[in-house]
């Protein structure tokens, strides 16, 4: 069946031209579905060139922070252009706003993490992250050290190496990935644990237990480090259960191996808190940021290095002279004049306050308002993250067969009647991350429709 919205010029070159990420390409190239060109957007909402309205739910894909319109950003964009576009980084250069923001991400950053790598986007810092673990091993002399221990439905970026950390078969099927040096430990997703018998603790305590004894199968000289998100993000957004990040960090620390926290997504304010990291008490080597970093006004990513690692990067190049990495882009200008302008923002505005709060409450009114429909499993979050996981019996936890389409079909009706939300990979789960700057008047819209489009769908 031909999609109705196929007959003008620009909807015929995207077809014919642009190659989407995250797409179906056959559906798309056959006009089965149709596309959406995106033409303006201010605050929590978006317009399309048809005129619709939408209350973006999930902040673009979980970046937008600040909201949309936001003309500060702009305005030192377009300044940043006007006195300095581009110029590269290499041996020792910079920009004033790339110096500058990396004062800025030090001071926001855990204790102890003062060095800022910039490139483009989430999946170019993760990246980057590997192959300063692989440098600091072979500094230290243990060329064996090399494995990464990721965990299912972790998300950690869509390239070779980052494709390998990313737990979702849909990022490996067909792409020959994992790669070799990727191994794999249990997601820390107690909703789905296998155990119904055990809480929170139990559960914390197993999956360590089953890290424990990854490491000691594959050999801890050959474990470099161990990548996780704070709250497992495009998994499912999963908050972790009471006591997991104690109990894995005091089994990396036993077997000297580094810890790589994704702050891709909670870093900025998301739950409530400058960072995850702190917000869940944990103490990475290396930190991963994007999205927030500039809420998505420009691409911007950045690896934070702690102290530790540093000096022996330093030692590594006193040793073998410049370290061999970068990226045209890295630190770009533009880009930074945006981190700048957004973290003044965030601040100034008290965004990180009002995701706690605000956040809460959505979650507490989205619980509420579907607590007793039988195929709503769980709905779950943290700050301004939100979950709502459909089953097919939830009194038995038996899930929907993923050919029945379930969440999607929940989330094109919730599109319908104007709010976008995101229906989660792997799973039916519709996933909400709104920007932090939400009101409770739009947390209140955002459930309504939400539990009308899930009656709408289930009943």
């Amino acid at each position: 069946m031909t999609h109705p919205m196929t007959n003008d010029q620009l909807t015929q070159w995207d077809h014919d031209h642009f190659f989407h990420p995250s797409t179906h390409l056959g559906q798309f190239a056959r006009r089965e579905v149709g596309n959406r060109i995106i033409t303006g957007a201010e605050g929590v909402h978006i317009t399309d060139r048809e005129g619709r309205r939408s209350l973006d739910a999930f902040a673009g894909l979980y970046c937008v922070n600040v909201g949309y319109g936001r003309r500060e950003i702009a305005d030192a964009i377009a300044e940043q252009a006007h006195e300095l576009a581009y110029f590269h980084s290499y041996a020792g250069h910079g920009s004033e706003a790339s110096i500058t923001l990396s004062r800025m991400v030090a001071e926001r950053a855990p204790e102890g993490m003062n060095h800022v790598y910039f490139g483009m986007s989430g999946s170019d810092a993760n990246e980057t992250n590997i192959k300063l673990v692989w440098y600091y091993n072979n500094i230290l002399g243990r060329p064996e050290k090399k494995k990464i221990i990721s965990r299912w439905r972790g998300y950690h970026g869509s390239g070779l190496m980052t494709g390998s950390l990313t737990g979702l078969s849909l990022f490996h099927n067909k792409f020959d990935l994992p790669l070799a040096q990727v191994v794999h430990t249990e997601a820390p997703y107690f909703y789905r644990r296998a155990d119904r018998d055990m809480d929170e603790a139990a559960f914390s305590a197993d999956c360590a237990a089953k890290l424990e004894a990854l490491i000691a199968r594959e050999g801890a000289d050959t474990i470099a480090a161990f990548i996780g998100e704070p709250l497992l993000g495009t998994g499912g957004i999963v908050p972790p259960p009471a006591g997991y990040w104690e109990a894995i960090q005091a089994v990396l620390d036993k077997h000297d191996i580094l810890l790589i926290v994704d702050e891709v997504v909670t870093g900025f304010g998301r739950l409530g808190s400058m960072m995850g990291s702190g917000h869940y008490g944990l103490k990475p080597d290396l930190l991963t940021i994007a999205k927030g970093l500039t809420s998505a006004y420009a691409p911007l990513s950045g690896s934070v290095v702690s102290d530790r690692m540093w000096k022996v990067l330093e030692r590594g190049t006193d040793e073998n002279g410049p370290l061999g990495h970068g990226w045209t882009y890295s630190a770009h200008p533009i880009g930074a004049a945006a981190g700048v302008a957004n973290l003044k923002l965030i601040d100034s505005l008290d965004l990180v306050s009002n995701a706690g709060t605000v956040g809460a409450y959505l979650n507490k009114i989205m619980a509420d308002a579907l607590a007793d429909h039988p195929n709503v499993g769980e709905v779950r979050g943290e700050g301004m993250l939100c979950a709502v996981e459909l089953v097919k019996d939830r009194d038995d936890r038996v899930f929907f067969d993923s050919a029945d389409k379930t969440s999607p079909r929940v989330v094109a009706a919730m599109l319908e009647k104007g709010v976008i939300a995101r229906a989660m990979p792997q799973s039916d789960i519709i996933g909400f991350a709104p920007p932090l700057s939400l009101t409770r008047a739009q947390a209140e819209e955002i459930v309504a429709v939400t539990h009308a489009a899930v009656t709408e769908v289930l009943g």
